[in-house]
């Protein structure tokens, strides 16, 4: 169930009682009604756009981000771990996903350890068993000790603070932050509240295979390779800084506490440029340089669409970001894992965000991918439960650019729609391209509420 800050059910009872009365003072109120009602329009965004880095997409315009909130999964980081990333990258202006790639690093290390081998599917049958069921431990240097000992350990890293991972391979429980964006383009850190969401009781009960003793194996097939496949490149390379900065810093302390299986780990970097056939060639390079463990890719269609490759090749599919709730139930050969949760909760937690704000038409705008129309279906599951009638719901998508050269999202046509609708309250779920959708808005003349 999921449990915010000032969040009772009750809310959604009166969200509800409220909608309901509106539309019934509204009756069979024209398209003109419909945009003479609308005082201010409040923007809402998902974890594809809810960061700092969003703002470089706005030059000059990044008032138009002025009051827009929304949702990311994101577990409140310790000063003491984003210190540790701007060791890495000085410059970091961004965390979101830092803590989930620093621990799909770790936990695929851990893995290797336990399972004594870096053969790729006997490191997948370790993996969730790392996060449930032994010996709690929350450092690199403690867990892999307690491994190199055969002792069977329960991972409580960075962003996995609650229930371990599910039968999937992914967290049982999560993490969201409310964020709200300035008017210099800049999230105030001031105003973001904190969500749980998810079920321990979800947690796996599948015990792994035996953990073997660090001197009771004999293995002569090098070190564990690691490649990125993160994005480098493309639509969400707004989102590559904290990614980095956490997966080099996770290779860092697996190093500098021993390693795994007496070598250092090695890092293989590597684009998906939120793009399937770039991803396919890095996938493709990966399998030549004989990569154990793919962290990756960013986005969940990526995933998606090299996920066969992978299986094919025996090798796992480790995703600090992948949100796409269907996901969960791809037939992966048991080599797919994720540190991202599903969106089934982040449906939730943005619907919570929505009806705070007593909204009467929402228009929800999604790319047109896995990522964005899985999520869009979430929200608008989550706002009809909630009370708000479909009359009252407008769904559109766009197509993302097909490449790095393809002309940008051209959404006058969306924009003219929604302001003839009379949202206001319009949720957009894309990556950097979604401030071609912002900048429509706006040119529309839509009153964006600042």
């Amino acid at each position: 169930m999921l449990v915010s800050r000032g969040y009772r059910p009750a809310a959604l009872t009166v969200c509800a009682a409220l909608l309901a009365t509106v539309a019934g003072c509204g009756g069979d109120t024209s398209t003109n009604d419909a945009e003479t009602l609308v005082d201010s329009v409040r923007l809402y965004g998902t974890d594809g756009n809810m960061s700092n880095s969003f703002a470089a997409e706005f030059p000059e315009q990044t008032n138009l981000l002025s009051g827009m909130k929304g949702t990311s999964p994101l577990t409140p980081l310790s000063d003491d771990f984003v210190a540790r990333l701007r060791t890495v990258d000085p410059q970091l202006n961004d965390v979101l996903y830092a803590g989930e790639a620093y621990d799909a690093v770790v936990i695929s290390a851990l893995a290797a350890q336990l399972a004594g081998s870096t053969e790729p599917a006997r490191i997948a049958a370790q993996i969730n068993g790392v996060t449930t069921g032994g010996e709690q431990c929350d450092t690199v240097e403690l867990c892999l000790e307690l491994a190199q000992d055969g002792t069977d350990i329960e991972y409580r890293g960075v962003s996995l603070k609650r229930g371990g991972f599910t039968d999937a391979g992914e967290p049982s429980t999560a993490s969201y932050a409310t964020l709200h964006f300035d008017e210099d383009g800049q999230i105030n850190n001031g105003k973001t509240e904190f969500v749980g969401a998810g079920d321990e009781s979800t947690t796996t009960t599948v015990a792994p295979p035996p953990a073997t003793v660090q001197n009771e194996f004999d293995r002569n097939d090098g070190p564990l390779k690691l490649g990125g496949l993160l994005p480098i490149t493309g639509d969400l390379a707004l989102a590559y800084p904290p990614m980095a900065a956490g997966t080099e810093l996770a290779v860092r302390e697996v190093n500098e506490a021993g390693g795994v299986l007496g070598d250092p780990v090695e890092w293989l970097d590597g684009d998906d440029g939120t793009d399937p056939e770039v991803a396919r060639a890095t996938v493709a390079q990966h399998i030549d340089d004989g990569v154990h463990v793919i962290i990756g890719a960013g986005a969940s269609g990526v995933s998606r669409a090299v996920l066969p490759d992978v299986a094919a090749a025996g090798l796992i599919l480790f995703s600090p970001c992948n949100t796409d709730a269907g996901l969960s139930t791809i037939d992966d050969s048991g080599l797919y894992f994720r540190t991202a949760p599903s969106d089934l909760l982040q449906g939730r937690a943005l619907a919570d965000v929505i009806l705070r704000d007593g909204p009467q038409r929402v228009a929800v705008v999604a790319r047109k991918d896995s990522y964005g129309e899985g999520l869009q279906e979430n929200v608008r599951a989550e706002l009809t439960r909630a009370g708000i009638s479909p009359d009252r719901l407008k769904l559109l998508t766009y197509e993302p650019p097909d490449g790095a050269d393809a002309p940008p999202v051209d959404f006058t046509g969306g924009a003219e729609e929604i302001k003839s609708f009379g949202a206001d309250a319009i949720l957009i779920i894309g990556f950097g391209e979604s401030a071609q959708v912002i900048k429509a808005l706006s040119a529309a003349g839509l009153p964006v509420a600042q």
